[in-house]
């Protein structure tokens, strides 16, 4: 039996590629599942503004 976790979310990193998660997801053994964005906001004058996206997969463990 595997030790990995069936399901696992990779987060695209800070100057990555959407292409280069999938490739890391892939080689790790993974096929996706699923895909989530959330934003990322930050408080000025009062406002929040959003600054940057959050891209995440989710990987199912591939048999």
């Amino acid at each position: 039996m595997s030790s990995k976790k069936k399901t696992v979310w990779f987060e695209v990193e800070e100057g990555e590629t959407v292409a280069e998660c999938l490739q890391r997801l892939s080689a790790a053994g993974y096929s996706v599942a699923g895909r989530k964005e959330e934003p990322v906001f930050k408080e000025e004058a009062g406002e929040y503004v959003p600054i940057r996206q959050i891209i995440k997969f989710k990987g199912i463990l591939s048999e």
